[in-house]
């Protein structure tokens, strides 16, 4: 449990959203724009790549009209397919590690260790992460579609 706001909320019930690329996150906790985080990518739309499944919130309506409207290119994958999604197998997996010790108290002692967490990590972290989904990719093809780690 943690205090947000003078409530306490259940740990299991807080949700992380993080864009990233190969250079770092771009936004998280909806408090970074990305305009701010990577400006080429807003002067250039069809240069951005989104990779996100197919899960039913992600395929919604409303979620689709938007991204048209960004005019971003977008990767479907097949629902709940931790082995190809880059978040999954290097980001969340990294930060899973890390927060296998942690305990908060509050919401902000929750926010404060997440953005020292991210300043510790370079541009190679990220690097790799996205560099390795080819590979990722073919290990799928080769194992038949089958899950893997």
């Amino acid at each position: 449990m943690i205090q947000k706001q003078g409530h306490w909320v259940p740990y299991e019930l807080l949700l992380l959203c993080v864009w990233w690329d190969q250079q770092g996150v771009i936004y998280y906790q909806l408090s970074r724009a990305l305009k701010e985080k990577r400006p080429l990518y807003a002067q250039r739309h069809d240069k951005v790549i989104l990779l996100h499944d197919n899960a039913r919130p992600h395929v919604a309506k409303p979620v689709k009209t938007y991204l048209e409207t960004l005019k971003w290119e977008v990767l479907p994958h097949p629902l709940y397919s931790p082995d190809i999604a880059p978040s999954d197998y290097h980001l969340f997996r990294s930060l899973a590690h890390s927060l296998c010790e942690q305990k908060f108290t509050y919401y902000e002692d929750c926010t404060k260790w997440f953005d020292s967490w991210i300043s510790s990590k370079d541009e190679q972290f990220f690097r790799r992460g996205i560099h390795s989904l080819p590979e990722r990719w073919s290990k799928v093809v080769e194992s038949d579609g089958k899950y893997f780690h």
